[in-house]
């Protein structure tokens, strides 16, 4: 499996930050269109905002822009978002999209001065092509090789000035020479539960749908984190509300409506707690190694490893350690169960004799 692959669960799942169709076409609709109406990020659209003011009083296209983090947190919206504060049309692409130098020279000679280009996975593109954007970010300049062999000629192809928006969600896996042509970069982060609640309302209102504060309070306490999540709870939801109850939603309607789709309290959903349940129940809170782990799910390796485990290495419910994953004590308590014996520790290891 290529480490940057998502397994398929990761489609399927209520909570995965993946999007599928649906979602990208709901999205379209929600998506804010300038930083005044971008909800969260505080120190990122402060920053931002200062690099595009002045940018425009310059008169000069703004600098390219890296924006880093887990998927759903906006930064396609962030794109969107540059282009149009700039008041330049925006051109979409993506790394895996782009395997050949010959690819990245046909989108960047087809780019109309002060365009924006979207370039989204960007850690995935291709070692040429990534090698030929170095010199058309800093010069705005690339070289085509025509011919081959000892007859091939460079013909150095001069671009218009264009801002490129990399975005990643693995941003170590960017060579270091391709990060420092970035003048403006961003890490995105998780977003506050108070943020998500703001988020709820206005795609609310947006789709038309009544909810009071607590119903909204309820989704966002289960959305880990990520307006994706937190849209596609809304959604969820409110087909429930319609179907079985007055169309509104409150907090024992969302709270109802997201046990049917099997999201706890904490966001976390059905392989999440299956991964916890045999940790704790047949291997005692571990460690236990990953492959065994896995076989106890009944799901593949790379699942449980990329799907489930980081959320729940972020939520403090398991540990990796060198001896394999161990369950942590909020794991237990939010399962509801009693560590055995006496030897649980604090750091959610067993200690060697039971003490």
């Amino acid at each position: 499996m290529n480490w940057d692959d998502t397994p398929d669960t990761a489609t399927e799942r209520l909570v995965g930050a993946s999007a599928d169709g649906e979602d990208q076409a709901v999205e379209a609709a929600l998506r804010p269109k300038d930083l005044h109406e971008f909800i969260g990020q505080e120190k990122v659209r402060e920053q931002l905002d200062l690099v595009l003011r002045a940018a425009r009083a310059r008169g000069a296209t703004a600098d390219h822009v890296l924006l880093s983090g887990a998927p759903g947190l906006g930064k396609t919206t962030l794109s969107m978002i540059i282009a149009a504060e700039m008041g330049a049309p925006i051109r979409i692409t993506s790394g895996p999209a782009i395997q050949h130098a010959g690819d990245l020279a046909a989108i960047l000679s087809s780019l109309q001065e002060g365009e924006v280009l979207f370039l989204d996975e960007i850690h995935r593109m291709s070692r040429p092509a990534e090698e030929m954007l170095y010199m058309a970010m800093e010069d705005f300049r690339v070289d085509v090789i025509v011919g081959k062999g000892p007859g091939a000629t460079a013909i150095p192809l001069e671009l218009p000035p264009f801002t490129l928006v990399g975005a990643t969600t693995r941003a170590g896996l960017l060579p270091p020479p391709l990060r420092d042509r970035f003048g403006f970069t961003a890490h995105m982060e998780f977003y506050e539960p108070t943020e998500l609640e703001r988020v709820i309302h206005r795609s609310a209102s947006l789709l038309d749908v009544e909810i009071e504060a607590p119903g909204a309070a309820e989704i966002a306490g289960r959305s880990r984190g990520t307006p994706r999540i937190a849209n596609r709870l809304l959604r969820r939801v409110r087909d429930y509300a319609q179907v079985k109850a007055d169309g509104v939603i409150s907090q024992e309607i969302a709270a109802a409506a997201l046990a049917v789709y099997e999201v706890d309290s904490r966001g976390l959903d059905r392989l999440d707690r299956a991964v916890l349940e045999a940790l704790l129940k047949l291997f005692g809170g571990g460690p236990v190694g990953l492959s065994t782990l896995a076989v106890a799910v009944g799901e593949e390796r790379e699942t449980v490893e990329e799907v489930a485990e980081p959320f729940l290495v972020r939520e403090g419910l398991l540990a990796r350690t060198p001896r394999g994953r161990v369950a942590t004590p909020a794991a237990w308590a939010h399962l509801g169960l009693t560590a055995p014996g006496t030897g649980a520790v604090g750091n959610g290891q067993q200690d060697l004799f039971g003490t």
